[in-house]
């Protein structure tokens, strides 16, 4: 039997342990974890997503995308040959941004995140994960959080603020927690919905995710 080939992106400045939870029949899935690298500077977000596109190397693969890793993938899809791409704990467009967002993106309010302060991780842990539980977590956020360099991040709240995408791709799977702080749900269409999943559900709902990812991928082979 073929195996068939995922690659897994993870959210902003996240490193891929972030999936070591995850775990797929090994008969019939090969994992592959990628990585962020540093943006060149001012390079849109389309010409990386085609930079990062050229570290799959498989034809048909699936692409799953965490946060703004979804985003991502989204943007690699127009460079390969995909199976299926699966975005979790993110959004399709940017009208299903938070309000929050789009006002920022009008008044250029995510400017004056004080990115400069990356070793208080606490100031980018907000924005990649929620605030609710940012206190008792913060190791947890030392441990998954990567990438700490000031130009990644203005370059990623940039792209993730004013993101141009404005059509959703109907053949995109959105797997989205109903209690996801940084995406809220009532702005979210055509998901499906895991019960208590929060923006960090990719840590605290594996079991779910592995149940139930190989049913997604495997669906209408």
């Amino acid at each position: 039997m073929t195996k068939i080939h995922v690659y897994f992106m993870p959210g902003l400045g996240a490193s891929p342990s972030i999936f070591e939870r995850i775990q797929l029949p090994s008969d019939e899935f090969e994992m592959h974890l990628l990585e962020w690298f540093l943006p060149k500077n001012e390079e849109t977000l389309q010409d990386y997503a085609k930079r990062m596109a050229k570290n799959v190397k498989h034809d048909q693969a699936i692409l799953v995308g965490v946060s703004f890793g979804g985003i991502l993938v989204q943007e690699m899809k127009a460079f390969l040959n995909t199976k299926k791409v699966i975005i979790i704990s993110s959004v399709k467009s940017n009208g299903e941004l938070p309000r929050k967002m789009k006002i920022a993106k009008i008044t250029k309010a995510y400017k004056l995140i004080p990115t400069k302060l990356v070793e208080n991780i606490e100031v980018f842990a907000k924005f990649s994960f929620g605030s609710s539980m940012v206190q008792q977590r913060l190791k947890l956020y030392e441990r998954f959080l990567s990438i700490r360099d000031k130009s990644y991040l203005d370059w990623a709240i940039d792209n993730i603020i004013n993101w141009e995408r404005t059509e959703i791709d109907p053949k995109i799977i959105h797997i989205h927690g109903d209690a996801d702080e940084v995406f809220p749900i009532k702005y979210i269409k055509n998901a499906i919905l895991v019960k208590g999943g929060t923006h960090i559900m990719i840590l605290t709902k594996y079991r779910w995710l592995n149940d139930n990812l190989p049913k997604i991928m495997l669906a209408n082979e």
